[in-house]
């Protein structure tokens, strides 16, 4: 039976002014099996166009019940769900039955891409595997989303976040120095997971417009967090050096030592700055004095730096720590706002910490029109949600501006 069959068919002004246009992969089409592992990579793709079904065991997705919940006058629902299924149509199959595989190979043979997070083998055994999809259908286009890959010893092991996260390398370099290693504070693989299961995806797709064969993508969540470690496997590569979680600071930047200050409490937050190297850093650097300068709050210490010379690579611990405590104390009297100002005014390396109530208001986001919103049947009511992350020639695409047979 039909679930969320496109919430966006009831918002059809939730768009607005944005411009009618095809999204850039109108006419595909994906049946998504995938559980929590595997739902980003349906978003993605019902982002930038594709039809998007989700086969879900009868009675529905178990992800439907994962908190944090929504309430609503018509029930409740994960919100998780909720916010990486939009735009999804769905379809309840029993996949353990021989007429509801039947059916599903029936779908297969006629879609350009099938989703799934099954433990390696389990769709092989159901006779739904990869050998029999691409003799039915050998243009299509799988993408497996795993734990560790289909393949190695720890092929068939099931993981949570903080496995992952802890196997991929993430949650070591998380924290602070002189305390243990600790989890990030929402989950995260599974976001990595299916980006780069799109990106794979879509690699796949172009190998098929060139040669007209579909192809087995094979996403390991472990490996997908590997990125995120950006420059620290390469200390070990080069340097033999395991780098350590540094919290708030910047290190590996200065020969003394000298770790720099990254996050600093301000008036009714935090924001994020650094003492930089540099032409752009120089600046950086400069215009904080000056600010300070201008309300009366730089010592003659840092207003006689010159910073046209100054090498952050040399500069001493001490030195670093002079600078620091007047800085702290200035930011602690300015408000995120004020230091969002200033940081475009006087060409500041920095940004706010932002809050989940700081990006709901967020004037970068409303102006690339980020949010959409969309009645959510499950709850009974609208909500808000991000989409429309994509421009091309500046038209904004996403699930509530993209949908089959939907207004713009």
């Amino acid at each position: 039976m039909d679930g969320f069959t496109h919430y966006r068919e009831q918002g059809a002004d939730m768009a607005g002014s944005v411009e009618q246009n095809p999204a850039p992969l109108s006419g595909l089409r994906a049946l998504d099996l995938t559980g929590e592992l595997g739902w980003l990579l349906g978003r993605i793709l019902a982002d930038v166009g594709v039809e998007v079904q989700k086969i879900d065991p009868p009675g529905g997705d178990p992800g439907r019940n994962m908190e944090p919940v929504l309430e609503g006058p018509a029930g409740s629902v994960s919100a998780s769900w909720v916010a990486y299924n939009m735009g999804k149509s769905r379809l309840d199959l029993d996949l353990s039955t021989e007429e509801g595989r039947e059916r599903f190979l029936k779908l297969a043979s006629e879609v350009d891409f099938v989703l799934e997070s099954e433990e390696p083998g389990v769709l092989d055994a159901l006779g739904i595997g990869w050998s029999v999809l691409r003799e039915i259908n050998p243009s299509l286009i799988l993408t497996s989303v795993t734990t560790y890959g289909q393949n190695g010893p720890l092929a068939r092991v099931p993981a949570s976040d903080l496995e992952l996260m802890s196997a991929g390398g993430a949650v070591w370099l998380t924290g602070d120095a002189d305390r243990p290693p600790v989890r990030m504070t929402l989950p995260q693989s599974i976001c990595w997971a299916g980006s780069y299961a799109a990106v794979g995806t879509l690699i796949a797709f172009h190998h098929r417009q060139v040669t007209g064969k579909g192809q087995h993508v094979d996403m390991s969540a472990q490996a997908g967090l590997l990125p995120a470690l950006v420059h620290a496997p390469s200390f070990f590569d080069l340097l033999g050096e395991n780098p350590m979680r540094a919290g708030g600071y910047l290190v590996g930047r200065n020969i003394n030592g000298a770790a720099m200050r990254n996050i600093w409490p301000c008036r009714d937050g935090y924001v994020t700055w650094a003492i930089y190297g540099g032409a752009a850093g120089r600046q950086s650097n400069r215009g904080m004095v000056e600010w300070m300068d201008d309300n009366g709050m730089a010592p003659e210490s840092l207003k006689n730096i010159d910073w046209s010379t100054f090498d952050v690579a040399t500069v001493t611990l001490e030195e670093v720590s002079e600078m620091e405590s007047s800085i702290a104390d200035f930011l602690e009297t300015v408000s995120k706002a004020e230091f969002l100002e200033q940081a475009d005014v006087r060409r500041l390396l920095g940004y706010v910490v932002s809050t989940a109530a700081d990006i709901a208001t967020d004037e970068q986001l409303e102006a690339r029109q980020v949010w959409s919103e969309d009645f959510v049947p499950e709850v009974g009511k609208t909500l808000r949600f991000p989409d429309g992350w994509l421009k091309i020639d500046g038209v904004r695409h996403g699930v509530a501006i993209s949908a089959p047979g939907g207004e713009q």
